[in-house]
């Protein structure tokens, strides 16, 4: 449904949206070199545990480079992909800025500059061989480096011959790159949209397919949960000042961002949901701001740490502000899973559990769609789900919360439907 808005902002060009996006990148560029030459990490043997690192769920930077490292790591992958905006002259929208802030969250754990390659080299195979523009697939293969760790896992995993090995991960890579374009879209109509990780949901479809061949070939590719238990807070007041710039760069495009923000919570934000196109860049600016610094206060105020997967899932959340998530829609996705912890016994200051809490807003549409009462039921569903199908795909699923939540709104919503219809 779409509402009538009155929103007057100024003017924003191409530039100063990619502009607003690259102070993150940047940001961690400086802050990852300043902390590493501060703390004395060896930064160059921090950022090649990283390059070489295996990267399967749950495989935190922070822990296996340094937080210097994991940072430059994050920068740098974000930079290469704002570079492709401006490369293929790409119109910066809701999704398009999901999708950086996803890419570089990730970067966090999972993702680096060297395993994302091949699947881009498959992505521009595929536009080559359909006779498609790149940019017009150039944001499915951006969420597609959910399964980067597939890349690092048979290059690094010790299953080939050195030189041989690098050989099997590029291909495999590439292949990814290649077929995920044209399963994405059909993937969508299991859940009808209400998952809005889409691309999570196909990558654990493809991962538990490659898994299961890789299985029959002795190649047992399992989960690990290599984790940095520090607090460390130079981040976390780093990540609030981010947000609070986001919420003021809305604020000075958008005058009345505040007052028009309630237009925002109208939305169910089921796919497509694009709040820059909906509401404005400078409310969508202010909704990404406060989506982050109420993310990152939960993580604090459940006692949990801010470590690499939860700055991906606080930065995941933070871009998917402009993409259909708000407040209202998520917040009862977040009780549901909150009570089940409750009611299963799940430590409430685990990485995991934290993680869970934060993904779950995957299917947010789900409580904007159908009510706070489903929405809580949903978020209890998502979380006996999301904590079970990691050891289908062995982990090289990035997105297993996409994966559960495809499964979550594929199971419920013709339930849903059924009951509706009999009223």
């Amino acid at each position: 449904m779409i509402y009538s808005t009155t929103y007057e902002e100024k003017e924003l060009q191409k530039e100063g949206k990619q502009l607003i996006l690259s102070v993150f990148p940047l940001v961690f560029m400086v802050f990852g070199i300043l902390y590493g030459l501060v703390n004395h990490e060896i930064f160059s043997e921090g950022l090649m545990a990283i390059l070489y690192s295996p990267t399967t769920l749950l495989t935190d930077f922070l822990k296996v480079g340094g937080v210097g490292a994991a940072f430059v790591n994050a920068a740098l992958v974000g930079i290469f992909n704002i570079y492709l905006l401006r490369r293929f002259e790409m119109r910066i929208n809701g999704l398009l800025i999901a999708a950086i802030f996803t890419v570089i969250g990730f970067s966090f754990f999972g993702k680096n500059i060297l395993n994302i390659m091949p699947i881009y080299l498959g992505g521009y195979l595929y536009a080559r061989r359909q006779g498609i523009a790149m940019k017009n697939i150039i944001l499915i293969i951006m969420f597609s480096t959910a399964l980067a760790p597939i890349v690092s896992e048979i290059t690094f995993g010790g299953y080939f011959d050195r030189g041989f090995n690098y050989f099997m991960g590029i291909f495999i890579g590439t292949l990814i790159g290649f077929i995920i374009v044209p399963l994405s879209s059909h993937m969508l109509k299991f859940h009808d949209g209400y998952n809005l990780y889409n691309i999570g949901f196909t990558a654990g479809i493809v991962g538990t397919v490659f898994t299961s061949l890789l299985r029959n070939f002795k190649i047992n590719i399992t989960p690990v949960n290599i984790l940095d238990t520090n607090q460390h807070m130079t981040i976390v007041i780093m990540l609030y000042l981010l947000f609070i710039y986001l919420i003021a760069m809305g604020y000075r495009i958008n005058r009345n961002g505040f007052k028009e923000y309630k237009n925002i919570l109208k939305y169910r934000g089921r796919t497509i949901t694009d709040f820059t196109e909906l509401v404005g860049y400078g409310i969508t600016f202010i909704n990404m701001g406060l989506m982050g610094i109420l993310s990152i206060s939960l993580v604090l105020l459940l006692g949990g740490i801010v470590n690499g997967p939860v700055i991906a899932a606080i930065l995941t959340i933070v871009g998917f502000g402009a993409f259909g998530k708000h407040p209202k829609n998520c917040l009862p996705i977040v009780l549901g899973v909150l009570l089940g912890g409750f009611i299963f016994g799940y430590d409430f200051t685990s990485t995991g559990f934290i993680i869970s809490i934060l993904f779950s807003t995957t299917i947010a549409p789900i409580a904007g769609s159908f009510g706070p009462i489903i929405g809580v039921l949903a978020g209890i569903l998502h979380l006996t789900i999301v904590t079970n199908v990691g050891v289908i795909h062995g982990g090289i699923n990035l997105y297993n919360n996409g994966f559960a939540g495809g499964l979550v709104a594929g199971f419920l919503i013709p339930i849903i439907d059924a009951f509706k219809k009999g009223e």
